[in-house]
């Protein structure tokens, strides 16, 4: 029998794992009706520990992956979840108990040290007819996209096996997937790897590069010109981690370093620009410029001052709870033309949050449309999360926020287009929302025509989907 998980806000609320596996056919629609030209999949990924930690050191980050699949088409919608059955999972499950911490340099239990950490925990995507589960220190895990049973290590015919990004970025155009994996080279190494994935799911570029320093690169841009490396002050020191310090700290004084190439160029062209010390987990977009005769990059940033839920190089503990430290929407500019190592900033927005998205079909170009999950109530009640879906014209600057009400939370938005050859930002934006007084999930649709109207469906879930990270959107066609 398993223990009881211990008191801490990451297994509080909608936090805490679901420990069941199942498959709901049918779902009770309770408001609205889904759209009948509306058909596809929302895969959502994130940490579901399957049994308590090992002592009382605990991180978020760091919990088995289960995949939720909400599957819409014909006004019906259906749900199945699963667990991503890697070496991991498959070990504790015939252990039945924990053998590998879920704290950064946490040790496993005797006998279970070469036991390989993959909690593929992260994010899902589909390309080339394959369901990825992905996190950044792990080769993808290759899932069935409808029976959500897990196939394995995926390794790109065998030419690729290093870490990859859980953040890969797809040309809109080509279809091609381009990823990275950091510590490509080793533990607390600054090699970072470059790949790029045809649209038929062949490796067909792998490129190797240093960093100016090891540090935890959770995500990176593409635009239709341009590749984008931004290295953060989260560093992963060796000479630290021997002396009993954190894996991964907050260390101000290594700088913001932001390395761009031509998507054409070789890794020996990368050029890195200088800024002061913050993090960015997510981008929104990027796109290439050309104007008065200059070449100009311009990134779109959820940033922070610092990086959220680690702790600080001299020891200074982290922020335990999400609300302590919020995103805000900024876009940096880089001029290639200039002989300056430096860029310029811009705030897009007042209002912080997380999840920024957008029409990935305009994925790498110039673009109007973004979405994003904020918090308007933070420290509402304990667990208490995201509470804010945003629309925001980055024309016009104008925001519309839909906020489903007082003790529900909200997942990260996704966009789908109303339809094949739609406009920019026409159409829907899915996700799921928490609701603590029911102790369930619903998935709703939006129409972005006007988010703050509300959901034109909403969705009863047979559980919870525990707060996550990222999911996408596969059309049925």
């Amino acid at each position: 029998m398993s223990k009881p998980f211990p008191d801490n806000p990451f297994f509080a609320g909608n936090f805490a794992p679901v420990m069941a596996e199942c498959d709901a056919p049918e779902l009770v629609v309770t408001e609205g009706e889904l759209p009948r030209d509306f058909a596809g999949t929302l895969y959502r990924n994130g940490p579901n520990p399957m049994f308590p930690p090992l002592g009382h050191q605990h991180h978020w980050f760091l919990g088995e992956g289960m995949i939720h699949a909400i599957h819409v088409e014909g006004g019906k919608a259906s749900y199945r979840n699963r667990w991503v059955r890697t070496e991991q999972y498959d070990a504790q499950r015939k252990a039945g108990e924990r053998l590998v911490p879920t704290s950064f340099g946490g040790a496993a239990l005797p006998g279970a040290e070469g036991v390989k950490r993959n909690v593929a925990n992260t994010n899902v995507v589909w390309h080339a007819g394959k369901l990825f589960a992905l996190d950044e220190g792990n080769s993808p895990v290759a899932m069935d996209g409808d029976t959500l049973e897990t196939e394995g290590a995926w390794t790109f015919a065998g030419k690729y096996s290093g870490p990859m990004t859980a953040h890969p970025k797809f040309d809109p155009r080509t279809g091609e997937m381009h990823f990275f994996g950091y510590m490509a080279a080793g533990p607390a190494s600054p090699d970072i790897s470059y790949q790029v994935v045809n649209a038929k799911g062949e490796l067909i570029r792998s490129d190797m590069f240093k960093a100016p320093y090891a540090s935890m690169v959770h995500d990176f841009i593409v635009t239709d010109e341009h590749v984008i490396f931004p290295i953060f002050p989260a560093t992963i020191d060796v000479e630290r981690i021997m002396k009993g310090g954190p894996v991964i700290a907050w260390d101000p004084d290594a700088g913001t370093h932001i390395g761009i190439m031509a998507r054409d160029a070789s890794v020996d062209t990368i050029r890195w620009f200088k800024g002061d010390p913050c993090y960015v987990y997510h981008p929104m977009n990027a796109f290439t410029s050309h104007e008065g005769g200059r070449t100009r990059v311009h990134a779109d940033m959820m940033k922070y001052e610092r990086v959220p839920l680690f702790p600080s190089a001299d020891g200074k503990r982290a922020p335990s709870n999400l609300e302590d430290e919020q995103g805000l929407l900024v876009r940096w500019t880089f001029d290639l033309d200039s002989n300056s190592d430096s860029y310029t900033e811009e705030v897009l927005t007042d209002l912080g949050g997380e999840f920024p998205r957008l029409d990935e079909r305009f994925a790498g170009h110039g673009y109007r449309h973004g979405y994003y999950a904020a918090m308007h109530r933070p420290k509402e009640q304990k667990g208490s999360s995201f509470d804010t879906l945003v629309h925001i014209d980055l024309k016009t600057g104008k925001r519309v926020e839909w906020e489903p009400g007082k003790g529900r939370y909200v997942h990260e938005p996704i966009f789908v287009p109303r339809r094949e050859g739609a406009a920019e930002g026409d159409g829907y934006i899915v996700s799921l929302v928490y609701d603590s007084a029911r102790n369930i999930s619903d998935f709703v649709v939006l129409d972005t025509d006007d988010v703050s109207k509300g959901p034109v469906a909403r969705v009863e879930l047979p559980q919870r989907v525990p707060f996550g990270f990222h999911g996408n959107w596969r059309n049925a066609s």
